[in-house]
Parts: C-alpha cells; sequence; structure tokens
C-alpha cells in the first residue's frame, strides 16, 4: 500500500502558468472590486457582467498550461497514494495527470444550474451566456463558490486531511477560511510540508516544514525529501 500523501494548493499553484492569482494587493481582481463579481449579490444585480468576468477567465485557463510542479506532484502518484486538494477553480492538476482532485472552490470549467448547486453542465466553447439554462430553465452560472456562499465539499476535504500520512502546503495564504484550517485536521505527528514564498508564524502548527520558495523551485526541493520517506518506510 501507497502512503497517503495529501496535497493542498492554492493560487500560487497555478500563478507559474500565467493565471493570475486571486486578489491583488489593491484588493482588486482583474480590475474589478470582488463585490461586484464574485458574490451571489453581483449575479443577481448584473448577471451579465459576472458571467463575462468568468467567460474572460476561463479562457486564461483555456490558454494556460500545468507547469512543472503541476507535473511532478502527478508524478508522485507512481510512488505515493496523492490526493489532491485545491482552492483553485482550474483544471491544471487533472490536465497534468492528477487522478483524485477535489475542488473546494468550484470548477470554472463547468456551469451549473442557479437553483440547484448539484446539477452541472460542462461549457465547451468556454462561454455562458444570457439565455443558456439548465433543463429546468433557470440561468446557468459558473459552478465557482462566492464570497457569502457556503463551501460544500469542506467536510469532505477534511476527512481525507485527516486520512493523510503527509500533507503538503503549496502556494496558499493560509489564511483564508474554512480552507486554511484543513492543515489542523492532519494528524499532529505527521509530516508536513508548506512551499510557499511568504512568511509564516508555523508556531501554531505541529510538524510543518516551511521551503520558501515558488511552487517549481519548492517542489524541486522537496521531491528528494519525499524520496527519503519512501526510503524509510
Amino acid at each position: 500500500m501507497h502512503q497517503k500523501l495529501v496535497v493542498f494548493s492554492g493560487a500560487g499553484m497555478s500563478a507559474e502558468s500565467g493565471i493570475n492569482t486571486f486578489r491583488a494587493s489593491d484588493g482588486l481582481w482583474e480590475n474589478h472590486r470582488i463585490e461586484d463579481v464574485a458574490t451571489p449579490e453581483a449575479f443577481r444585480r448584473d448577471p451579465a457582467l459576472v458571467l463575462e468576468f468568468y467567460n474572460v477567465r476561463r479562457k486564461q485557463v483555456m490558454a494556460a498550461k500545468p507547469n512543472a510542479a503541476h507535473a511532478m506532484i502527478a508524478e508522485l502518484q507512481q510512488d505515493f497514494d496523492v490526493q489532491v486538494i485545491t482552492q483553485n477553480i482550474d483544471d491544471l492538476h487533472e490536465r497534468a495527470g492528477s487522478k483524485k482532485v477535489l475542488h473546494l472552490h468550484g470548477e470554472i470549467m463547468k456551469a451549473r444550474s442557479s437553483v440547484d448547486e448539484n446539477e452541472f453542465y460542462p461549457v465547451p466553447n468556454g462561454e455562458i451566456n444570457i439565455g443558456d439554462k439548465c433543463g429546468r430553465g433557470f440561468q446557468l452560472r459558473p459552478h465557482v463558490v462566492w464570497f457569502g456562499e457556503e463551501v460544500p465539499l469542506i467536510q469532505t476535504a477534511r476527512h481525507l486531511a485527516a486520512q493523510a500520512e503527509l500533507f503538503l502546503i503549496i502556494g496558499t495564504s493560509l489564511i483564508v477560511y474554512p480552507a486554511a484550517g484543513l492543515v489542523n485536521a492532519a494528524k499532529p505527528e505527521i509530516p508536513k510540508y508548506l512551499i510557499d514564498p511568504g512568511t509564516f508564524d508555523l508556531h501554531q502548527y505541529q510538524n510543518l516544514q516551511h521551503i520558501q520558495q515558488n511552487a517549481v523551485a519548492g517542489m524541486e526541493e522537496l521531491l528528494p525529501v519525499l524520496k527519503s520517506h519512501l526510503a524509510a518506510k
């Protein structure tokens, strides 16, 4: 049986693929106020603006390619039972070859009914437009979790984190809750690694080693460490 490695990824994971991190230092996302494009109220107020905003984001994702860090995580499946939990709404982990990916904040390549969060549709041409409706006749919306909405898969993610024998956090600031609390769902005694160029107060975490690098450089540094766990098993 392979050791269970849980990988928790955030925006820094996709940044090296050219996908802008979620929120800039000025609080804007691609020159838009978050409140105007990423809340249920915004969709009710101006659905055309919200749909177009995500159509542009979706085309960015379609044009992007997985980076070397995505590829290294997928390759770890040869030696570990890898479960990816991501805050990212892109599909770069899947395109790199990762088989088990849980998207906490939704998937931009899917649409869903605006009245039933469990009714999904593909977005084959990259656009959701006004008048595109679900089978019950309601407007489709992006399958993403907006500010002010519940994170429906958080309990599933916590359960997966609790099963981890190794835990890797990559490209996330550990400040956006409830997702940031996942590291505390992992068993205190297991080895944990954080790859992120930022600075952190790590005293609140047990057995957490910080690799202060971007995703690709950090994964290159971590790979031999993970191999050592295989040798020690």
